[in-house]
């Protein structure tokens, strides 16, 4: 039988229930504010008072974004990026995990220092330009993908999740005949389901949000992301003078006036929806990873 709650046990529901309520509607009304705004015509938005439901609802702004071919061609140089970047790290840090979860590895305590010393300690960002700039990485696709291939703490996690692996599982693979590979492949990699998941989540939603790598090592337009277009109109609309190339859009391919506003906006909207929709496609794995991956037994 279920134990009858007291008056006090009433109270602490109802104040957490309330408290939960003020956290969602604080962390969740701006961006359905964005959405709004976005999606409301542009010479009423000019008046304010907008707050639920746009007054006058239009997809002019998506419009006039989505026949920008800046904007398409940054979809699909940051589609590719969180694509294989993700791919590639989430490979290369599950066989470093693995490798370095052997504590018979030759050589395994100055590995590990050598990882976790890099978590620390850096060489800057001019240092760091320059050897980026010395392997010939500058203004090529590959820039995005190798200076950030490894997560040091990303791999501890994964790591952590390989120790806890029962060990007879590969001493009975290796009675069988299988070599490293074959038990990293076929046993590691499928049992290690949930971690990747959740890391390749993190590295995911890096990727997608990254803008300034693109700023400081790309000048080609061909090769900024959604995030570096998106800062760079956001900081057109913040200067005056000179109309803005977004306001220049919205007259050449709108027939409906678009405000600036309603342009940052649903510009907000395309960067940021893609990757939140990822996140309920794994959220199972993601609770369960960073559980099991973050306790040691």
């Amino acid at each position: 039988m279920k134990e009858k709650k007291t008056i006090s046990d009433h109270i602490f529901d109802i104040s957490l229930y309330i408290f939960l309520s003020v956290i969602f509607i604080v962390t969740f009304y701006p961006f359905w504010n964005i959405l709004v705004i976005s999606l409301n015509d542009a010479t009423d938005t000019m008046r304010g008072g907008l707050f639920l439901w746009p007054r006058e609802f239009t997809l002019e702004s998506y419009k006039s974004i989505l026949n920008n071919p800046e904007i398409w061609s940054a979809i699909k140089v940051t589609v590719l990026r969180t694509v294989i970047g993700t791919a590639l790290s989430v490979f290369c840090i599950s066989m470093l995990s693995y490798s370095l979860s052997k504590r018979y590895l030759l050589g395994w305590k100055f590995f590990s220092f050598f990882f976790v010393l890099t978590m620390y300690f850096g060489g800057g960002m001019v240092p760091s330009y320059m050897v980026i700039k010395s392997l010939g990485l500058i203004d090529t696709f590959w820039v995005f993908i190798f200076p950030g291939m490894i997560g040091v703490f990303l791999m501890i996690l994964v790591r952590t999740y390989i120790e806890q692996l029962p060990g007879e599982i590969e001493e009975s693979a290796k009675i069988d005949g299988a070599n490293d590979l074959q038990i990293f492949f076929r046993i590691v990699m499928p049992l290690c389901v949930p971690v990747l998941a959740t890391i390749g989540l993190f590295i995911a939603i890096g990727h997608w949000n990254s803008w300034y790598d693109s700023y400081i090592y790309t000048y080609k337009p061909e090769l900024k992301t959604l995030q570096a277009v998106l800062v760079k109109i956001l900081n057109q609309f913040q200067t005056g003078g000179m109309m803005s190339q977004a306001q220049q859009l919205a007259q050449n391919s709108s027939r409906v006036p678009v405000s600036s506003e309603s342009i940052r906006m649903a510009v907000t909207m395309v960067a940021t929806l893609p990757i939140i929709l990822v996140y309920p496609f794994v959220q199972k794995y993601f609770v369960k990873g960073m559980m099991l991956g973050a306790i040691k037994s």
